[in-house]
């Protein structure tokens, strides 16, 4: 992506007044994207011209390969943004429960192995030294914006350039509604997740984080020294709490509503006026 292109303002492209029944800045005063609040078509400008690749990891490992991949990259390639060149980055444990995958145009994929080193260890830990491994190897050459997610999903509506940024964070949709007394952060103060109760600023939802390489690598790293100050302390937190712990400290340049990343099973509140990603019922 070239430097010298002159960014649109936030004042150029989003406008919070139109959203008064929600919260669409934060106190650092980053844009929290939901509907009606964006203008897509002056983002479009500059990134068209910027010529932007955007990358989407997505993991696709036992169980949640097949069907799950199937309709992930099937509604990702409708859906995730449209018109961009885009490279979705599948890590597999087993190539042969790859499903056929059909791209549309500037879309391609590439299969990456999971290498896992030690059985007991954590999923997620795997996970995270491996991405740490492919940005450094390849992805931070071949876009200029990556997200990762959770397989489970399915893409309803676009998923577009009004969520790209420096480093992003989704919401979660069960506790954004929820009093913030009671949202799960870890709480046990020798653990490198620690958030102390009266702090915090929102609780993020792992399913969906992103931002540039550089920054998505940055998260890796420092999740990488929490697990194990965790262990060396005889705990053990969850990704998404470190998550929450990372999001507290690197407070992110951009939020996504919880209209990016909905549960289904949920009564929809008159606050979510498209759902962009959904859930897949756990059943497939």
């Amino acid at each position: 992506m070239r430097d010298h292109e002159a960014e649109p303002q936030l004042s150029d492209w989003f406008n919070p007044k139109k959203r008064p029944d929600v919260i669409t800045t934060t106190d650092w005063l980053a844009p929290v994207i939901w509907e009606g609040t964006y203008n897509r078509q002056v983002l479009e400008k500059y990134y068209k011209r910027l010529n932007i690749t955007v990358g989407l990891v997505v993991w696709a490992t036992e169980k949640f390969a097949g069907q799950y991949l199937k309709q992930f990259i099937q509604s990702a390639n409708k859906h995730f943004m449209s018109g961009y060149k885009v490279i979705f980055y599948i890590i597999m444990d087993d190539f042969s429960r790859l499903p056929p995958i059909e791209l549309g145009t500037l879309r391609t994929f590439k299969l990456i192995a999971a290498s896992k080193e030690k059985i007991w260890e954590d999923v997620n830990v795997i996970r995270m030294r491996n991405l740490n491994m492919y940005i450094i190897k390849h992805i931070q050459s071949e876009v200029d914006f990556l997200f990762s997610m959770t397989i489970n999903q399915i893409f309803k509506k676009d998923f577009g350039v009004e969520t790209l940024g420096k480093s992003v964070a989704q919401l979660h949709a069960w506790w954004y509604f929820e009093n913030a007394k009671n949202v799960p952060y870890e709480r046990r103060y020798k653990s490198a997740a620690f958030i102390p109760f009266g702090e915090g600023d929102f609780y993020y939802h792992s399913a969906i984080f992103g931002g540039t390489p550089q920054e998505v690598l940055t998260f890796t790293l420092e999740y990488q020294r929490a697990v194990t100050s965790d262990i060396n302390n005889g705990l053990s937190s969850t990704f998404e709490c470190h998550l929450n712990k990372y999001f507290f400290i690197n407070k992110p340049t951009k939020l996504l509503s919880p209209e990016y990343n909905w549960d289904p099973t949920f009564r929809i509140p008159p606050q979510i006026k498209h759902v962009k990603i959904a859930w897949q019922p756990k059943n497939i």
